[in-house]
């Protein structure tokens, strides 16, 4: 038997155990799915949160009651339950501050929490998004330090991007392709087996750890770069009075065209990862002047949007300041509950700004969050009539709207801000705008 047979032998036969730390979004479907070939301790700082779980409740609302079905696995709050963990896998969220300066707390946090129970011979695998370079130059220090073992002898560390899409059925954990690294090439076998056994397209083993890192780093930076150039397309569009969508579907039909759309650019990954890319770019002197760009236009467009709805009230002789505005939809994206870095309520305090009274509705947000996050209130449903209704995410329940709906909330002339283009040639009576 090989030594990475018998490596993951250990954990399939359960001398081992795996200790997954922090319990969000990436946490607990990686938690769950080791948790069906391996025994896993799963542990989150919040007691609240590990409690439900113990319930077999997912905090977060995205996994069914059926997904802890046959799972073995120990939820909890303890650090002394954690000490029996071996493998350890770091799925703490890595969010930036009101600067766009990266926010390490939560991932130094969870390496000092690793630094009191890791020993001689255990593995550290990160997966939460950060700069290339930070596991090595920021979470290894901090391990070694309260720990008292060194680096490679005595543990060995990887990284593993997580690739975690909240909302989506399809590619889900186990369905898509995972990077894997280690810090030398025992560890990278060692690693890439136990993820190996869950992920049904296999792994992809990286050069180093620095590049799984830059590889991540770089997939939600492609995407924002592209939407900012959707976005900066359609302002430009909107100057000429062409319709940003019939260019889009037209230019489709050549076979190479990249099929992306303008719209808010919010949530815990797009709007955020190519940050911690500019951060360590300024840091070793190079200023990017792109990334920076395309972020500037996407940070840019809810002032973007609230201008053109003043616009539109203004050339209708009205004051905005005497306006009602509905916004529907508060997570940042369709069809989950996450309202992390939502650019919606971006747009909320864009209108307020311009005075108008403004109501915001959502059913898949928890209004207790929303308040505690925002000091945003939702409201339980729309009240009176609005002279502008903003739908700002494409939640099932939104598409299958129609004008019969927005007549009973919109004054005659109001004009139907449409964000994600769901009612392109249904509104023939109300005003129809779209990005």
């Amino acid at each position: 038997m090989t030594d990475k047979q018998q490596f993951i032998q250990s954990f399939t036969q359960k001398n081992k155990v795996i200790g997954v730390i922090g319990l969000g979004y990436v946490g607990l479907p990686i938690a769950l799915e080791l948790a069906r070939k391996f025994k896993v301790i799963g542990f989150d700082i919040n007691e609240k949160r590990v409690a439900l779980m113990q319930q077999q409740i997912d905090p977060s609302n995205e996994l069914p009651k059926e997904a802890f079905d046959g799972c073995d696995i120990q939820f909890t709050a303890d650090t002394e339950v954690l000490k029996q963990a071996t493998f350890f896998i770091v799925a703490v969220p890595t969010p930036v501050d009101e600067h766009n300066v990266p926010d390490l707390k939560p991932l130094t946090g969870a390496s000092t929490t690793i630094g009191k129970v890791i020993k001689k011979g255990d593995y550290v695998v990160f997966e939460s998004t950060v700069y290339p370079g930070c596991t090595e130059e920021d979470c290894v220090p901090i391990i070694e330090k309260i720990s008292g073992l060194t680096f490679r002898q005595d543990f060995k560390v990887g990284y593993s991007p997580e690739r975690i899409n909240p909302g989506d059925t399809l590619h889900t954990l186990t369905k898509i392709t995972k990077i894997v690294s280690g810090c030398d090439d025992e560890s990278l076998e060692h690693i890439a087996a136990v993820y190996d056994a869950i992920i049904e397209p296999g792994v992809y083993k990286a050069a180093s750890i620095k590049v799984a890192e830059a590889a991540k780093v770089i997939e939600n930076t492609q995407r924002d770069l592209n939407i900012a150039l959707m976005n900066e397309l359609s302002q430009i569009f909107n100057r000429m009075g062409i319709n940003t969508y019939d260019v889009l579907e037209a230019a489709g039909t050549k076979w190479n065209f990249l099929k992306f759309q303008p719209g808010l650019v919010g949530g815990h990954c797009i709007g955020v990862d190519p940050y911690y890319l500019t951060y360590k770019s300024n840091e070793l002197g190079y200023k990017p002047q792109i990334i920076l760009s395309g972020r500037s236009i996407n940070d840019g467009m809810p002032n973007y949007i609230a201008q053109k709805l003043v616009q539109y009230l203004l050339g209708k002789g009205k004051n905005p300041s005497q306006c009602r505005a509905l916004i529907m939809g508060a997570t940042f994206k369709e069809n989950v509950t996450d309202i992390r870095n939502s650019k919606v309520f971006d747009l909320y305090r864009e209108l307020k700004n311009f005075h108008f009274e403004v109501d915001m509705v959502d059913a898949m947000a928890d209004a207790h969050e929303v308040e505690e996050e925002y000091g945003v209130s939702l409201s339980p449903s729309p009240s009176g009539t609005y002279h502008v209704v903003v739908v700002a995410v494409a939640h099932d329940d939104y598409k299958a709207l129609d004008e019969e709906y927005f007549l009973t909330l919109a004054e005659p002339d109001a004009v139907i801000a449409d964000i994600k283009n769901m009612y392109a040639g249904k509104l023939k009576q109300l005003t129809h705008w779209t990005l």
